[in-house]
Protein backbone atom coordinates (compact mmCIF):
# COMPACT_ATOMS: atom_id res chain seq x y z
CA UNK A 1 0.00 0.00 0.00
CA UNK A 2 2.83 2.45 1.16
CA UNK A 3 4.48 2.01 -2.44
CA UNK A 4 1.23 2.48 -4.39
CA UNK A 5 1.19 5.62 -2.82
CA UNK A 6 5.12 6.74 -3.57
CA UNK A 7 4.36 6.07 -7.28
CA UNK A 8 0.84 8.05 -7.29
CA UNK A 9 3.31 11.15 -5.41
CA UNK A 10 5.42 10.91 -8.15
CA UNK A 11 3.37 10.84 -10.93
CA UNK A 12 1.90 14.15 -9.09
CA UNK A 13 4.79 15.99 -9.24
CA UNK A 14 5.83 15.24 -12.42
CA UNK A 15 2.48 16.36 -13.83
CA UNK A 16 3.27 19.31 -11.89
CA UNK A 17 6.65 19.84 -13.47
CA UNK A 18 5.54 19.66 -16.73
CA UNK A 19 2.79 22.22 -16.62
CA UNK A 20 5.26 24.44 -14.96
CA UNK A 21 7.60 23.99 -18.01
CA UNK A 22 5.08 24.65 -20.09
CA UNK A 23 3.65 28.02 -18.59
CA UNK A 24 6.99 29.36 -17.84
CA UNK A 25 7.92 28.64 -22.26
CA UNK A 26 4.91 30.35 -23.35
CA UNK A 27 5.90 33.36 -20.95
CA UNK A 28 8.93 33.64 -22.92
CA UNK A 29 7.01 33.21 -25.95
CA UNK A 30 4.72 35.88 -25.27
CA UNK A 31 7.73 38.95 -23.76
CA UNK A 32 9.90 37.67 -26.83
CA UNK A 33 7.11 38.54 -29.56
CA UNK A 34 6.20 41.85 -27.41
CA UNK A 35 9.75 43.01 -27.74
CA UNK A 36 10.17 42.34 -31.50
CA UNK A 37 6.91 44.67 -32.74
CA UNK A 38 6.72 47.54 -30.37
CA UNK A 39 3.69 49.82 -31.16
CA UNK A 40 5.06 52.74 -33.08
CA UNK A 41 4.02 56.03 -33.13
CA UNK A 42 4.23 58.45 -35.56
CA UNK A 43 6.28 61.75 -34.54
CA UNK A 44 4.73 64.75 -36.59
CA UNK A 45 6.39 67.93 -36.47
CA UNK A 46 4.67 71.25 -35.42
CA UNK A 47 3.33 73.11 -38.29
CA UNK A 48 3.25 76.38 -35.92
CA UNK A 49 7.33 76.06 -35.79
CA UNK A 50 7.40 76.99 -39.12
CA UNK A 51 7.74 80.39 -40.80
CA UNK A 52 6.52 81.42 -43.87
CA UNK A 53 8.70 82.66 -46.39
CA UNK A 54 8.18 86.22 -47.66
CA UNK A 55 6.97 86.68 -51.06
CA UNK A 56 9.34 88.97 -52.36
CA UNK A 57 11.99 86.39 -51.88
CA UNK A 58 13.04 83.82 -54.63
CA UNK A 59 15.66 80.87 -53.75
CA UNK A 60 18.29 80.90 -56.25
CA UNK A 61 21.09 78.01 -56.66
CA UNK A 62 24.05 78.67 -55.52
CA UNK A 63 27.34 79.43 -57.48
CA UNK A 64 29.57 76.32 -57.67
CA UNK A 65 31.76 76.63 -54.76
CA UNK A 66 35.53 77.53 -55.25
CA UNK A 67 38.43 75.12 -55.18
CA UNK A 68 39.51 76.62 -51.75
CA UNK A 69 36.39 76.49 -49.94
CA UNK A 70 35.09 73.50 -48.68
CA UNK A 71 31.25 72.45 -50.13
CA UNK A 72 28.19 73.40 -48.16
CA UNK A 73 26.96 70.81 -45.86
CA UNK A 74 24.28 68.92 -46.85
CA UNK A 75 20.80 70.24 -45.71
CA UNK A 76 22.01 73.63 -46.17
CA UNK A 77 19.73 76.31 -46.78
CA UNK A 78 21.14 78.08 -50.01
CA UNK A 79 21.19 81.56 -50.47
CA UNK A 80 18.53 84.07 -51.59
CA UNK A 81 18.61 86.87 -53.68
CA UNK A 82 15.91 89.76 -54.13
CA UNK A 83 14.41 90.14 -57.77
CA UNK A 84 14.68 93.60 -58.75
CA UNK A 85 11.92 93.87 -61.36
CA UNK A 86 14.94 96.25 -63.50
CA UNK A 87 16.66 93.89 -64.67
CA UNK A 88 14.72 91.20 -65.90
CA UNK A 89 11.89 93.46 -67.72
CA UNK A 90 10.89 93.06 -71.24
CA UNK A 91 13.68 95.17 -73.89
CA UNK A 92 11.59 98.81 -75.03
CA UNK A 93 9.57 98.81 -78.06
CA UNK A 94 12.32 100.86 -80.04
CA UNK A 95 14.82 98.38 -79.58
CA UNK A 96 13.46 95.53 -80.42
CA UNK A 97 13.74 95.33 -84.40
CA UNK A 98 12.46 92.59 -86.95
CA UNK A 99 14.74 90.11 -88.19
CA UNK A 100 16.55 90.41 -91.50
CA UNK A 101 17.57 88.02 -93.94
CA UNK A 102 21.32 88.49 -95.21
CA UNK A 103 23.19 87.07 -98.06
CA UNK A 104 25.66 84.18 -96.87
CA UNK A 105 29.75 84.92 -97.93
CA UNK A 106 31.44 83.87 -100.54
CA UNK A 107 32.78 80.88 -100.32
CA UNK A 108 36.52 81.00 -99.17
CA UNK A 109 38.00 78.53 -101.39
CA UNK A 110 36.42 77.74 -105.69
CA UNK A 111 34.59 74.45 -105.50
CA UNK A 112 36.34 71.24 -106.77
CA UNK A 113 36.34 70.79 -110.35
CA UNK A 114 34.70 67.32 -111.36
CA UNK A 115 37.46 65.62 -113.18
CA UNK A 116 36.49 63.56 -116.47
CA UNK A 117 38.01 59.71 -116.41
CA UNK A 118 40.59 59.37 -119.55
CA UNK A 119 39.16 56.47 -120.35
CA UNK A 120 35.97 54.60 -119.38
CA UNK A 121 34.62 51.02 -119.80
CA UNK A 122 30.76 50.82 -120.22
CA UNK A 123 29.56 47.34 -119.25
CA UNK A 124 25.74 46.30 -121.20
CA UNK A 125 25.50 49.46 -122.84
CA UNK A 126 21.82 50.35 -124.37
CA UNK A 127 21.25 52.38 -127.64
CA UNK A 128 18.53 54.84 -127.12
CA UNK A 129 19.08 56.06 -130.97
CA UNK A 130 21.97 55.58 -133.52
CA UNK A 131 25.14 56.48 -131.74
CA UNK A 132 23.91 57.84 -128.30
CA UNK A 133 24.03 54.81 -125.56
CA UNK A 134 23.78 54.19 -121.65
CA UNK A 135 25.39 52.44 -118.96
CA UNK A 136 23.79 52.77 -115.82
CA UNK A 137 23.48 56.66 -114.93
CA UNK A 138 25.96 57.38 -117.80
CA UNK A 139 24.89 58.59 -121.24
CA UNK A 140 27.75 59.15 -123.73
CA UNK A 141 27.35 60.04 -127.72
CA UNK A 142 29.46 58.94 -130.08
CA UNK A 143 32.05 61.08 -131.51
CA UNK A 144 32.28 62.40 -135.13
CA UNK A 145 28.81 62.15 -136.11
CA UNK A 146 25.58 64.18 -135.38
CA UNK A 147 22.73 62.92 -133.23
CA UNK A 148 20.33 60.88 -134.32
CA UNK A 149 16.64 61.10 -133.85
CA UNK A 150 14.74 58.05 -133.50
CA UNK A 151 11.91 60.10 -134.94
CA UNK A 152 13.38 60.44 -138.24
CA UNK A 153 11.15 59.40 -141.59
CA UNK A 154 13.06 58.70 -144.86
CA UNK A 155 11.54 58.44 -147.98
CA UNK A 156 11.94 56.56 -151.38
CA UNK A 157 10.37 55.60 -154.23
CA UNK A 158 8.79 52.87 -152.01
CA UNK A 159 7.13 55.35 -149.82
CA UNK A 160 8.19 56.55 -146.28
CA UNK A 161 9.55 54.92 -143.36
CA UNK A 162 10.86 54.65 -140.00
CA UNK A 163 14.50 55.06 -140.35
CA UNK A 164 15.16 56.38 -137.25
CA UNK A 165 14.03 53.28 -135.29
CA UNK A 166 15.58 50.56 -138.02
CA UNK A 167 18.84 52.56 -137.25
CA UNK A 168 18.81 52.31 -133.57
CA UNK A 169 17.30 48.21 -133.72
CA UNK A 170 20.41 47.90 -136.48
CA UNK A 171 22.94 49.96 -133.25
CA UNK A 172 21.74 47.57 -131.32
CA UNK A 173 22.11 44.16 -133.61
CA UNK A 174 25.56 45.94 -133.44
CA UNK A 175 26.49 46.38 -129.94
CA UNK A 176 24.88 42.68 -128.96
CA UNK A 177 25.01 43.65 -125.16
CA UNK A 178 28.87 43.98 -125.42
CA UNK A 179 30.69 46.18 -123.23
CA UNK A 180 32.30 49.72 -124.88
CA UNK A 181 35.73 50.68 -124.28
CA UNK A 182 35.17 54.64 -124.30
CA UNK A 183 38.43 57.67 -124.55
CA UNK A 184 38.90 60.82 -125.37
CA UNK A 185 35.42 61.55 -122.82
CA UNK A 186 34.47 65.31 -122.74
CA UNK A 187 31.82 66.95 -121.08
CA UNK A 188 30.20 69.46 -123.48
CA UNK A 189 28.62 72.94 -122.45
CA UNK A 190 24.96 71.63 -122.90
CA UNK A 191 25.40 68.71 -120.56
CA UNK A 192 26.03 66.38 -122.68
CA UNK A 193 29.03 64.02 -122.72
CA UNK A 194 31.14 62.57 -126.06
CA UNK A 195 33.31 59.72 -126.28
CA UNK A 196 35.59 57.81 -128.75
CA UNK A 197 34.02 54.12 -128.62
CA UNK A 198 34.79 50.52 -130.30
CA UNK A 199 33.84 47.27 -129.66
CA UNK A 200 35.76 44.36 -130.19
CA UNK A 201 38.43 47.05 -131.20
CA UNK A 202 36.16 48.63 -133.70
CA UNK A 203 35.14 51.67 -134.03
CA UNK A 204 31.29 52.15 -133.19
CA UNK A 205 30.90 55.28 -134.66
CA UNK A 206 32.80 54.08 -137.58
CA UNK A 207 30.67 51.23 -138.26
CA UNK A 208 27.20 53.31 -138.22
CA UNK A 209 28.57 55.68 -140.73
CA UNK A 210 29.76 53.20 -143.51
CA UNK A 211 26.37 51.06 -142.72
CA UNK A 212 24.68 54.40 -143.66
CA UNK A 213 23.22 54.76 -140.67
CA UNK A 214 24.63 58.09 -138.70
CA UNK A 215 25.81 61.59 -140.43
CA UNK A 216 29.28 62.63 -139.65
CA UNK A 217 30.32 66.12 -138.85
CA UNK A 218 31.74 68.07 -141.17
CA UNK A 219 35.31 67.77 -141.38
CA UNK A 220 35.45 64.20 -139.64
CA UNK A 221 37.43 61.67 -141.18
CA UNK A 222 34.79 59.78 -141.79
CA UNK A 223 32.92 61.71 -144.43
CA UNK A 224 34.76 59.50 -147.28
CA UNK A 225 32.97 56.30 -145.61
CA UNK A 226 29.45 58.28 -145.50
CA UNK A 227 29.75 59.15 -149.17
CA UNK A 228 30.63 55.51 -149.71
CA UNK A 229 27.46 54.93 -147.81
CA UNK A 230 25.63 57.01 -150.41
CA UNK A 231 26.73 55.85 -153.23
CA UNK A 232 25.56 51.85 -152.36
CA UNK A 233 22.21 52.64 -151.00
CA UNK A 234 22.81 51.92 -147.34
CA UNK A 235 20.87 52.72 -144.40
CA UNK A 236 19.42 56.08 -144.42
CA UNK A 237 20.25 56.22 -148.66
CA UNK A 238 18.31 52.95 -149.81
CA UNK A 239 14.79 51.55 -148.96
CA UNK A 240 13.45 50.25 -146.01
CA UNK A 241 15.40 47.10 -145.84
CA UNK A 242 11.94 45.62 -143.99
CA UNK A 243 9.98 45.17 -147.52
CA UNK A 244 10.87 41.62 -147.83
CA UNK A 245 9.13 41.77 -151.19
CA UNK A 246 12.05 44.28 -152.35
CA UNK A 247 15.26 42.18 -153.91
CA UNK A 248 18.00 43.02 -152.07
Amino acid sequence: MRQQLVIAAGGLAALALYGAIIASGAAVIRDRDGAAAPDFVLDTPDTATFEEPDKAVIAEPAAPPAADQEPAAKGARLPLRIVEPAFIAPPEESLAQPLERIAPRPALSDPAKKEMPSSVILQRPVALAAGLVQAGDRTVQLKDIEPERTEKICGSEGGNWPCGVVARTAFRNFLRGRALACEEIEEKADGTTTAMCTVGGENAAAWLVANGWALPLAGSALEAQAEAARTAGRGFYGNDPRDLDRAP
